[in-house]
């Protein structure tokens, strides 16, 4: 009786281990930059809805501290990040399945500024008015758009001037909520960021940068689901994933 009690339960065990496997297979892990959140909300939901039982969970970021995460050993599936160089990074470290990276959009810097603004701003030069006191940039260390937004500076002479002023944020999200909440005179963005509060930021010019603004996208070398990140990265890359990042206004790389 003892012996059929625990054959009983060795098999329940084995049930919920297998029910849990299951689970776990039908997850998916996307890192993505934070630029991407709204488009990749989206694009998740459209993939959930084409492949029942599939869970994508995304994590937003900025590319550099994802990239962090994912070397300490944080599960991810797919990696989207909003530079080259930190996807080049993460080859480097062996984090990528090989000859699976593409780029798949392109976006636009650009200061933005508080919709109520007064200021009369046309160039990376009229920052400097002494109406211009503080200005969200991203740090240039770990975030995309920060190192973007140093390297235009840096060109036009003008990083010490700017950064005198700068508030630092984390990724580009948080500049565009600081710029959008009066916290500060204006702010570096993507033109995608500025597309998403519309009612409270305008656009105040487009900022030329010497490298195109292209974003890549990856399976990781570590993923647990291959077949799945496969899927997703073709789904991003599809016509309909296309087009859902079109309304978000990225552009085809």
């Amino acid at each position: 009786m003892e012996r059929q009690w625990m054959k009983k339960k060795g098999l329940a065990v084995l049930a919920l281990a297998l029910a849990a496997g299951l689970a776990q297979a039908g997850e998916l892990t996307v890192s993505a930059a934070a630029s991407l959140t709204n488009a990749f909300k989206d694009i998740a939901q459209d993939y959930e809805a084409q492949h029942p039982g599939t869970k994508v969970l995304l994590n937003f970021g900025a590319s550099g501290a994802l990239l962090q995460q994912m070397a300490k050993g944080a599960p991810v599936d797919v990696f989207a990040s909003a530079d080259q160089e930190t996807m080049d990074e993460a080859g480097r470290q062996g984090l990528l399945a090989a000859g699976e990276r593409q780029d798949f959009v392109r976006n636009t810097l650009v200061v933005i500024v508080p919709v109520d603004s007064k200021l009369a701003l046309g160039g990376l030069k009229d920052l400097q008015q002494a109406g211009v006191a503080r200005i969200a940039v991203a740090n240039p260390a770990s975030v995309p758009v920060g190192r973007y937004t140093r390297g235009a500076l840096d060109k036009a002479g003008l990083w010490s001037a700017i950064e005198a002023k700068a508030v630092g944020t984390q990724n580009v999200r948080q500049s565009l909520d600081y710029v959008a909440r009066g916290e500060v005179d204006a702010g570096f963005v993507y033109a995608t960021d500025a597309a998403v509060m519309k009612d409270k930021v305008r656009v105040a010019f487009e900022v030329p940068v010497d490298t195109p603004i292209l974003y890549p996208i990856a399976r990781t070398a570590a993923s647990a689901n291959a077949e799945e990140a496969r899927g997703f990265v073709a789904h991003v890359l599809s016509p309909a994933g296309q087009a859902v990042l079109g309304r978000y206004g990225f552009q085809k790389p």
